[in-house]
Order: structure tokens, then sequence, then C-alpha cells
């Protein structure tokens, strides 16, 4: 391949080009120095010096090997709306699944790609008269972020469906059952071994009433309208609920700190829970907004807020 071209050779400086020609040789797109606020439903955050889109599964595990063959490090992201990336350019590559999206219906089980919008996935089930996602109707992001985090809404959590899961563990593709996933309130065995990375997954639903199934994930998505900030970028709620018994957006908005605002970063007027993105804030507004609120939660309420969200 002819790299003579300066645009070119000026992108792949620090890259080895065998490594280049490899991903390229699988079908992947690549894109040098790529601003991850293109990702990231926060629109904001550093560039990556190499963003890799792979066309296929098998090209997508094929990826994996070859940057760890040439020891480059790399973090995955799905539709990127739990995640922070902060300002600076990072030293890592960013592999994402968005076209890692197939999905097979057998009966009352679904089985589906990492890749696949859990919006999408709700439709299709609807579709099939499949029950049991209504309360997720809306849930932003991708099936493999949901079982990553273990995302959870209004009394519903993604290990309530999960029958199993498929990972690949570095050096291959193995399952992983309901129990050894460890799934907990809004975590998993996938956030603590980050050797550990979700394909797929198999879900269990019911068969229902179609139009019972749509009035449910209408009145869902009418609860996120008139709930949630939705028209402004943000990564949905920031903090995990301590206990059951401490509700985080009350606590804040008790505090007076609705509409609090750190740059272009500002505590949502609609709900405290969510820090928004009102227009040109950087991960830097936002991260000192997280920590002035959770100072503030500290101070008058002796409870230590920890993020939902993933800081980059």
């Amino acid at each position: 391949m002819d790299y003579t071209h300066d645009a070119l050779s000026e992108q792949i400086r620090g890259f080895n080009r065998r490594l280049v020609e490899k991903l390229w040789d699988l079908g992947c797109d690549l894109f040098f120095n790529e601003q991850l606020s293109h990702h990231v439903s926060f629109r904001l955050g550093g560039s990556v010096p190499l963003f890799i889109i792979p066309s296929s599964m098998e090209a997508f595990l094929k990826t994996i090997e070859i940057l760890k063959e040439y020891e480059v490090d790399f973090k995955i992201i799905g539709k990127g709306t739990n995640v922070i990336p902060t300002d600076e350019e990072k030293d890592f590559a960013v592999i994402s699944t968005e076209r890692i999206d197939s999905i097979e219906i057998h009966d009352e089980l679904i089985n589906v790609s990492a890749g696949m919008s859990f919006k999408s996935l709700c439709l299709l089930a609807l579709e099939h008269s499949l029950s049991g996602l209504e309360k997720a109707f809306g849930l932003p992001g991708s099936v493999g972020g949901a079982v990553y985090m273990n995302a959870g809404c209004y009394g519903w959590e993604m290990a309530q469906n999960v029958v199993s899961i498929k990972a690949f563990d570095g050096k291959s593709v193995i399952n992983i059952s309901p129990s050894e996933a460890q799934f907990s309130y809004r975590d998993s065995i996938f956030k603590r071994e980050k050797s550990l990375i979700v394909l797929s997954a198999v879900l269990k639903l019911t068969k229902g009433d179609k139009e019972s199934i749509r009035e449910l994930m209408i009145d869902t998505m009418r609860k996120r309208y008139e709930k949630q900030p939705l028209e402004y970028p943000s990564a949905g709620s920031v903090f995990k609920r301590p206990r059951p018994d401490f509700y985080v957006g009350t606590a804040i908005e008790s505090l007076g700190l609705k509409g609090y605002q750190i740059g272009g970063a500002q505590v949502s007027e609609k709900h405290a829970g969510f820090i928004i993105n009102k227009g040109n804030a950087t991960a830097s507004d936002v991260l000192k907004l997280i920590d002035f609120v959770k100072g503030k939660v500290k101070e008058f309420y002796g409870v230590e807020l920890e993020t939902e969200v993933e800081i980059w």
C-alpha cells in the first residue's frame, strides 16, 4: 500500500503501518485523531489517535487480537451514553461496536449482539409481542453497555432478562451465566474484570398482548419526557443511589442546586439527578460540577455519592 500522501503519512505517524494495513484488510473503518465528542451523548471530550469501527463480530474479535499483538491500549465504546471523556488527547485507541448488531429471535428467547441499540431491541420485542422490556423503552445506549453496567430504570434491571452472555476473555469466546456475571445495582463482573468484553446476550422475555406492550412502552416514554431533560446532551442519571431510601435527585434539589452551572455544564432544572451540556460544556466543566455536587451532598447529608458514568 502506498503511504506517500503527506496527510495520510501524518495520520498514521505513531502507529505501526502493518497494524493499519491489517485493520484496513479486515474492512474496518479507521478515523485518526478522532474527536470523542462525536461519539458520546454528552457531546464533549478530547480526541483519540485511532477510532476503529469493525464491520462484523469476526472483524471485532480480530481487531482486538491485532491491537494486543501490537501492544496498543484500547477501550470499547457502544453508543457512548454513559461515558465522560476528559478534554485531553488520549493515548489509547477506541473500538466501536456500532456495527455489531445482529439479532435472532426464537420463541421467547432473543440472542442479541452487544452493539444493538436498546431502543431497537425494545421495538423488535414489541414487533414479536414479547413482554419484559417495556420499562426499559427509551433507555439510551447499547445492549452491551446495558449488560456491562446492569442498566436499570423504573424498577427494572437488565439482570432480570439475561439468560446467558457470550464474552471474550482475551483469548477465547466464553459463555457466562447470570450468576457468574455477578450482577448487582449498576454493576457486574465486566466492570471489574476489564479483560472480559461483552459480545452478545441471550434474553428471556414472555409472550404478551402487543397492544398492552405498546401502551406500557408509550407510558414509559411519556414519563421520560416529563421528568428527564432529553432535549439536552447528557449521560443520563449521573449518580448511583447510595441506599434504597436515599433519592439523589431529591437530595440535590433540596440543596437548591437545580440550575446550578459551571461553564457550560448545568444541574438540570427538570431533574436534579442529571447534569446537562447546556452549550459548549467541556468535560472539565462537568467534572467540576460533579465534584461540587458530591461535596454539598456529603456536607449536608453525610452521604458519599458515586457516579454511574465512566470517566475516560
